[in-house]
Formats: structure tokens, C-alpha cells, sequence
């Protein structure tokens, strides 16, 4: 017979508010004892197989869609106007939305826009490169995506601080002040839908080779995306394609710049580039955990968990986990790739859609990266987001690099 969770012995570990290396340190270490422990909102499940299996089992459900609740958010309008997301998403709803717009998802669509990675990137890097420093987070980071999304999405240079700003404030819900930045999320989502429409309204009169058409398009025996779930689809697109790539790059730079052995390994053979991002978010995700809760009474392990339990898998620990990475605390950008992969973009029904896109973004800006700015090393203190934010990276990365190209 199962045990129920609250009767057992397990440790507790709290790193709200903890820097993230120590958190990192502390659940490593409390992963030795226990796969899963206590925290302040639930438990922590710390192993990689306990991780995965937590991912891939539909009975937990994506927390992103109790957030406002779990925060204690009660305004009427912002309730109202939350729609069903792919993001979260579950059962029939997610896996009909799933299988309408996976294809315009797919790594050749992304493969279109290398040349355009490469171009933004090589831009960028002109403006800083003959300084021998720059601050990685603002200069790069921050701007990178955004060309990327807009020219994904048909949208003109012209909107790319529009697009920045939008994405910045919309994803405030994921920073642990919901309450308090309310009227600033609001406002972005609203005026988000409303530029997304009018975008939508575009593409139907005059169709373009970009992914608003192909959503407009895509459909399966008949079945499309209504205009609100095409609305809800692109603004997950513009929300999630900027911070989460920004911000991993930002990490895999700050990684490299304390391993300035790969850097210049990365330089002299740039085919490395696919194993060095694979590497570099096992080693240092931008994402280091998620959240689930528990729709009905489920037993793992035997242990019973009631349904409504929260849940919280750690990325980055299952991502050090010995019994999975050989030498899982070294950062090598050669090593062979392992028989399973990083949990970084997660795992199971809600593994990220834009994996393919996020993926080819860092494969082709850091190879440019590491032959541009040779010589890669720190110029101060790194500046790091507050711990419980819900995507983490860099907010200023001073650097300086040596001889201009």
C-alpha cells in the first residue's frame, strides 16, 4: 500500500531566495540522500529518471496554468482574459493544438532562418568589436532574438523594440511579483493581442511565406486554429521565442567565459557548435526547474500523492546527475553525446515546441561569437536575474576579448 507523501521522512531544502550556486550546491548534495524533498510550496523531485517521469506523466499537469491562482491573483479581468495555451494545455486540448502546429515548428522551418541568425549575429558583434569589450547580456543577448522572431512571424524591422518591450512585460508573470506587476502584464498582453490581430488580419489577405500563414493554414481533417487560438499561439511564439533564447545565451557565454579552453575550442572547430549548446544547457540551463501539479491521486514509487500536490522537478540538478552524465561536473564541449539527453527544454507532452528554433539560434551565434571575440574573459562582476525568476540568465556580462575582426 502507498504512503502518503506528508507521513514521510524527507529532507527539506528552501533556495528561494538563495544565490544560484548555492541552491545548486545545496540540492546536489540533498539529491545524494533523497530523490525528492520538501520545499515551500510542495516537493522537489531531484534525480534525473524521477524527473523525467514526472514529466512524462499526463496525470501532472503544467502549473503555468494554476499561476495566478498559486500567486493569489483575484483580479476579474486578468482571469477572464487568460485563454488556454499550448503552454498549458492538457489532455485532448493540448494534444489537438499539438498536432496542428508542430509542423510549422519542425527543425527545417528553422533551418530557413540560419542565414538570417548569422547576419543579425555578425551586426551585433560589428558594433562592439573594435571596443575589445562589451557587456554580452546587453549588447548581444538582449537584441538577438528579436529580428529572429519578427522575421519568423513577418513582422517589420521596424517593431523589433515593440516586440522586445511586449515580450519583456508579458513575461513578468513568471518573475514571483505577479500581484505587484499586474497592471504592467495587462497592459502588454493587451496590447500584444491587439498587434498580433491586426498581424493575423494581414496574413489572411495577403498570405507570406512566414509562420503566421503557415498557423492560418495548418490544418488536419478539416480541424484550424480559430482566431483567438491563433492569437493565443503567436503571442506564446513572440513570448516564449525571446526570453528563454536570450537568456540561454547569455548563460552558455558567462559558462564559457570561465572556460576559456572551450571558448577557443569552439573557435578552432566551430562542427562542434551542436554539441557545445547540447553542453552548455546540461550544464547551465537558462530554465532550472518547472512546476506540476498532481490532477488526481497518483502513486509513484509508492508514494501516494493526493491530487492538488504540487511538484516541483529540478532541471539543473537532473542535468548533473552521475547516474545519467559521465562526469557530470565537468563543462566539455567534446565529450560524446550522452545516450540521454539534457531536460533543459523538458520533457514529454510539454517539451518545448521551440526546441528546433532555440537550438539553431545558439548553434549559429556562438561559433561567431567564439572566432570574433577571441581571448573571451570576465570584466567585473556578473550581474545575474533574482534567483526566482521563472527564466534565469545574466542582466549585465561585462567582457573583453582581444585582437578586432
Amino acid at each position: 500500500m502507498a504512503t502518503p507523501v506528508h507521513e514521510l521522512d524527507l529532507p527539506t531544502i528552501d533556495v528561494l531566495d538563495v544565490p544560484f550556486e548555492d541552491a545548486q550546491r545545496v540540492m546536489e548534495q540533498t539529491a545524494q540522500a533523497s530523490w525528492i524533498a520538501r520545499n515551500p510550496f510542495g516537493y522537489t523531485v531531484l534525480r534525473y529518471d524521477d524527473v523525467a517521469a514526472v514529466l512524462r506523466d499526463k496525470r501532472w499537469h503544467n502549473a503555468a496554468s494554476i499561476l495566478p491562482q498559486l500567486a493569489g491573483v483575484e483580479n476579474p479581468e486578468f482571469l477572464a482574459r487568460q485563454r488556454i495555451s499550448i503552454l498549458s494545455a492538457e489532455g485532448e486540448v493540448h494534444t489537438r493544438l499539438r498536432r496542428l502546429v508542430a509542423p510549422a515548428f519542425s527543425p527545417r522551418a528553422a533551418d530557413r532562418l540560419r542565414p538570417f541568425m548569422r547576419e543579425v549575429v555578425d551586426q551585433l558583434v560589428d558594433v562592439v568589436v573594435a571596443s575589445g569589450r562589451a557587456d554580452i547580456a546587453i549588447d548581444i543577448c538582449e537584441p538577438y532574438p528579436i529580428p529572429i522572431i519578427c522575421e519568423l512571424l513577418g513582422a517589420p524591422k521596424s517593431d523589433w523594440q515593440l516586440f522586445s518591450r511586449l515580450a519583456e512585460d508579458v513575461l513578468r508573470v513568471f518573475n514571483g511579483n505577479l500581484v505587484e506587476d499586474l497592471p504592467i502584464i495587462m497592459s502588454a498582453q493587451a496590447e500584444l493581442d491587439e498587434y498580433v490581430r491586426d498581424l493575423i488580419a494581414q496574413r489572411r489577405a495577403r498570405p507570406a511565406d512566414d509562420l503566421i500563414t503557415a498557423l492560418i493554414a495548418a490544418e488536419e481533417a478539416g480541424d484550424r486554429l480559430d482566431t483567438d487560438e491563433l492569437v493565443t499561439m503567436v503571442g506564446a511564439v513572440i513570448v516564449g521565442g525571446t526570453d528563454t533564447t536570450r537568456n540561454q545565451l547569455g548563460c552558455c557565454v558567462a559558462l564559457f567565459a570561465e572556460h576559456p579552453e572551450q571558448w577557443s575550442l569552439l573557435a578552432e572547430r566551430p562542427e562542434l557548435a551542436s554539441r557545445a549548446v547540447e553542453e552548455s544547457m546540461r550544464y547551465f540551463g537558462a530554465v532550472r526547474g518547472t512546476g506540476r501539479f498532481a490532477s488526481e491521486d497518483i502513486e509513484y514509487r509508492d508514494i501516494l500523492f493526493p491530487a492538488g500536490t504540487m511538484m516541483m522537478p529540478s532541471l539543473s540538478v537532473a542535468n548533473r546527475d552521475a547516474a545519467v552524465f559521465a562526469d557530470p561536473g565537468t563543462f566539455d564541449i567534446a565529450r560524446n553525446a550522452p545516450a540521454q539527453g539534457h531536460l533543459t527544454l523538458g520533457s514529454g507532452i510539454h517539451y518545448c515546441l521551440g526546441a528546433s528554433l532555440a537550438k539553431a539560434e545558439l548553434q549559429e551565434a556562438l561559433p561567431i561569437l567564439a572566432a570574433r571575440l577571441p581571448g573571451l574573459a570576465l570584466d567585473g562582476d556578473i550581474t545575474w536575474k533574482p534567483s526566482n525568476v521563472g527564466i534565469f540568465g545574466p542582466e549585465h556580462l561585462p567582457v573583453t576579448f582581444a585582437s578586432a575582426r
